[in-house]
């Protein structure tokens, strides 16, 4: 059943929001499988028992980190690809997708990064979803980059998979060194991005030993 969303925060849900952040930053920091229930505890200024008061385990806290951040990058996809646009239009929109997801949904990547495959091999179907959702997302940008591959806009001697996976890991690796504080947010670094993936790094004379 779906519930209806007032609008209106509770105390009871304001601090379960607050563990899930304050886990989420433990577990990017320190790694899920060396997070105990007891430091996330401790980090928040409760009892471990107050903990399980909203949360039956650390795999449900990890478990509303990551879900959260895909539900939120999946239906920004969804949205962007709805208008039917031309391919290069779509990857360059997906493209600043991705980047702003990188400061709300930074302890999220992280985990993502250094958790996926023990979180896959966790007993039962819990964290199946991981694999169905990096599914979808290939395919809507391995879609899109056929779709431009097929109108002429794009090289068609580069693999799509290959080239969506290079991008994904471009953009998720800039949340190691990324910081807020810098000469460039988020905007910036996803236009500076579109810049060289379609554009080049050269002035037009191929140099490479393959041309």
């Amino acid at each position: 059943m779906v519930g209806v969303n007032t609008g209106k925060a509770t105390p009871v849900s304001d601090r379960r929001d607050h563990l899930v952040r304050l886990a989420a930053e433990i577990f990017a920091r320190k790694g899920f499988q060396a997070t105990t229930v007891r430091e996330i505890a401790q980090e928040a200024g409760i009892h471990s028992g107050s903990l399980y008061h909203h949360f039956d385990s650390k795999e449900s806290i990890v478990d509303e980190v990551l879900s959260s951040f895909l539900d939120d990058l999946i239906g920004r996809y969804r949205t962007a690809l709805a208008g039917g646009g031309e391919p290069r239009a779509a990857l360059s929109d997906m493209i600043r997708i991705g980047f702003a997801t990188l400061e709300p949904h930074r302890a999220a990547i992280t985990v993502m990064q250094n958790d996926w495959s023990y979180l896959r091999s966790l007993p039962g179907d819990r964290f199946d979803y991981l694999v169905k959702a990096e599914d979808e997302v290939e395919r809507m940008w391995v879609d899109q980059i056929r779709s431009g591959q097929a109108r002429g806009q794009l090289r068609t001697d580069v693999d799509p998979k290959l080239a969506y996976r290079t991008i994904r890991d471009t953009i998720w690796v800039t949340v190691r060194w990324f910081r807020s504080d810098g000469p460039l947010d988020t905007a910036a670094l996803a236009e500076h991005y579109i810049t060289v993936l379609f554009d080049g790094l050269s002035t037009g004379e191929r140099t490479s030993q393959r041309a």
